[in-house]
């Protein structure tokens, strides 16, 4: 989380840059038109983060390719010259996984926004990666079906940057990940060869190479085009919103309802402080008493949907919840969700900035790591507002800051960190749907050891020798490690004997 990793890039000699840019820009000018090539300030400074604002810096030279022969000839050019690249979608990520190379190339995917093929009968819809992902479930929606996996930014979001971080949504328990929702991806490696991973069947020939690429954040190759599976729109749909006087009851809720062997469309949950925000953004109709809410959603058939329902009430009323409210019609059932769908522009208006984490736990300690948080919270002086998809343990907590004061920035990337360790020690991951990119490089310190990194960097050679592709960015160095391991016992924050000691 700490800002370091930036000190020995970001200032390089200021004539290196100008040779160096003046030198890749003779190179591209052979393979791309006039305007699909930016290099001055102005032009590139747009470029300069991703979602994660909190780090910055620009590209040298940013390419905007129409074809796949134009990055294919782009990523050639680049590997000959062994300049860094980063591809870029629509710049929604969290985690800073987009963020410029100093002296590389950004290679936007923007243009490459049109639907090849609605099947109908197979279920599948073939995309460029720059084609956002509610358009998919628009296309096809004449035919009844759609795309699955719903990410909050998914106005926004493309498919290709989905792929890249393996992205999920509220309804990624019941209806899967990213991964589990791709069939085929088709791309370039560093180098410029095309390269096809999975395919039109259930299954592939050889290494299952398509789990490897999905999620790997643009380190192994530059995907451009995506065939996604398609499922039928539900007939019906409703939910429940539930409330909690106490976020433990509410977290042992989630593991009853799945305990009870009910697998709900969407199983999501808001603290107070969330639900407040989101409240008096879009007057969702929540329960601003509640210590936490549980929205639980059923899809199917009429016959299903009462069916679960009744169990789920069941399960939530003995697990201690105070109301519950059963959506009436498809009109406040979205408009449950909108509240959850809007937590993060909410959060936007009650502080000057916010620095959203993201990690997995086991849903048995739900209502622990709220509690730590908590506590956190006195201990760095700043507040947190907290949404999870708490089906499947996924952690989202908003850190609020404000970055115009000297120290708040530092505070709250110790805060996150510490999120960060402390659910590695309740048994979970540093990251479930945000990805890495340079925001959680010293978490992976702690989570993993130095063999594990290093089988992690033999992959991305294996597809990236040269280490071109989004360099500095998922798998942190030894030396790395070994200087954030030093920081945290100087500062005293190894909290937790079983983490790995770097």
């Amino acid at each position: 989380m700490q800002n370091t990793w930036m000190s020995a890039a970001t200032d390089p000699n200021v004539l290196e840059r100008a040779e160096r840019q003046a030198q890749v820009v003779r190179a591209l000018n052979s393979v791309l038109p006039p305007h699909a090539l930016l290099w001055n300030a102005e032009d590139t400074t747009p470029y300069e983060c991703d979602g994660l604002t909190a780090y910055r810096q620009r590209p040298l030279v940013v390419v905007l390719p129409e074809t796949g022969t134009e990055v294919q000839e782009v990523l050639q050019a680049c590997h000959a010259l062994k300049v860094p690249v980063v591809a870029r979608g629509a710049g929604t990520g969290l985690s800073g996984g987009a963020m410029p190379n100093v002296l590389g190339v950004t290679l936007s995917l923007a243009k490459f926004n049109s639907i090849l093929k609605i099947d109908p009968v197979s279920r599948t819809a073939v995309v460029q990666c720059g084609v956002r992902n509610l358009a998919i479930s628009e296309a096809a929606a004449p035919h009844g079906l759609y795309y699955a996996p719903d990410p909050s930014s998914q106005i926004a979001c493309t498919i290709g940057g989905n792929v890249a971080e393996n992205s999920g949504g509220v309804h990624c328990l019941k209806y899967g990940l990213t991964l589990h929702n791709v069939l085929k991806v088709k791309g370039f490696t560093a180098q410029g060869e095309a390269v096809q991973f999975g395919s039109d069947a259930l299954d592939c020939a050889g290494y299952d190479l398509l789990s490897a690429v999905v999620g790997s954040e643009g380190m192994l190759a530059v995907i451009t085009e995506v065939t996604v599976k398609l499922v039928p729109k539900p007939q019906l749909a409703r939910c429940i919103m539930a409330s909690f006087n106490d976020v433990r009851k509410a977290g042992d809720a989630v593991a009853q309802v799945i305990a009870a062997g009910i697998i709900p469309a969407g199983l999501e949950m808001m603290d107070k402080p969330m639900t407040a925000a989101v409240e008096d953004f879009v007057h969702a109709g929540y329960d601003l008493e509640a210590a936490a809410i549980l929205l639980c959603e059923s899809d199917g058939t009429p016959e299903e949907v009462e069916e679960e329902i009744g169990r789920m009430s069941q399960v939530l009323n003995a697990a201690g919840a105070t109301a519950l409210s059963v959506s009436r019609d498809e009109a406040e059932r979205l408009k449950f969700w909108s509240g959850r769908k809007n937590a993060f522009p909410a959060s936007g208006r009650i502080s000057p900035d916010y620095m959203c984490m993201d990690s997995t736990i086991p849903r048995k300690r739900l209502a622990d790591i709220l509690l730590a948080i908590q506590e956190m919270e006195k201990k760095y002086g700043l507040r947190c507002a907290n949404v999870f998809h708490a089906g499947d343990g996924n952690l989202h907590p908003l850190i609020l800051f404000d970055a115009n004061e000297a120290d708040q920035l530092q505070r709250c990337e110790r805060f996150g960190a510490e999120i960060l360790e402390t659910s590695v020690a309740m048994g979970g991951t540093v990251t479930g749907e945000h990805g890495v990119g340079v925001e959680k490089l010293n978490s992976m310190c702690v989570q993993f050891t130095p063999g594990e990194l290093d089988q992690m960097l033999g992959v991305k050679r294996a597809f990236d020798p040269d280490g071109l592709l989004n360099p500095g960015k998922v798998i942190p160095t030894l030396n790395r490690c070994a200087e954030y391991g030093k920081m945290l016992v100087r500062g005293g924050r190894i909290a937790h004997p079983e983490l790995p000691r770097f």
